[in-house]
């Protein structure tokens, strides 16, 4: 197993000071969770990940940390969870609307060659608007392609810190 270590001088500075939130809901310290996060990312992804909190002040709250620890990354992974969601909704609707731009230019483009006499002037206007009904199509093939993948592995990265062991320990 992979241990990320942490040092704190007391378990306060491990939580968010602002969020008033009971402890088994409390949120972590943005700059301990960056931390966290960023330690995990380096480890490798099929091995199992621990964490392990020193303490150099231990207190009477520590009972319940790895329910906190676990509850706020279990709500990062759903919050990235839903993020995908709207991006994928986000891409159907901009698939739908580059198809229709689509549609209409190659239309008006066909439609062209009544208006125009053959020559340059036809060539470009077609060339013209098949490129532009290409280019309404880049949108929805960069969400489907590429978007979704870097929000897809923090929602999984979440998830396996959101069941990973926490361990305190007195420094």
């Amino acid at each position: 197993m992979n241990e990320i270590e942490v040092h704190v001088a007391e378990l306060e500075q491990f939580f968010d000071h602002m969020d008033a939130s009971p402890l088994a809901t409390r949120n972590l310290d943005p700059r301990a969770e960056r931390f966290i996060v960023d330690a995990a990312k380096d480890l490798p992804r099929d091995e199992a990940l621990g964490l392990v909190v020193h303490l150099e002040h231990p207190s009477s709250e520590t009972a319940s940390v790895s329910d906190a620890v676990h509850a706020h990354f279990h709500l990062q992974g759903a919050s990235a969870r839903r993020r995908l969601r709207e991006l994928f909704r986000r891409g159907r609707l901009s698939l739908l609307i580059g198809l229709a731009f689509l549609a209409a230019t190659l239309a008006a483009s066909k439609l062209a060659e009544n208006w125009l006499d053959p020559g340059g002037m036809l060539e470009v206007v077609r060339a013209s608007l098949s490129i532009a009904g290409w280019v309404a199509m880049w949108r929805p093939m960069e969400l489907f392609l590429y978007d979704w993948w870097p929000i897809r592995a923090e929602a999984r990265l979440f998830d396996r810190l959101a069941s990973m062991p926490v361990r305190l320990m007195a420094s």
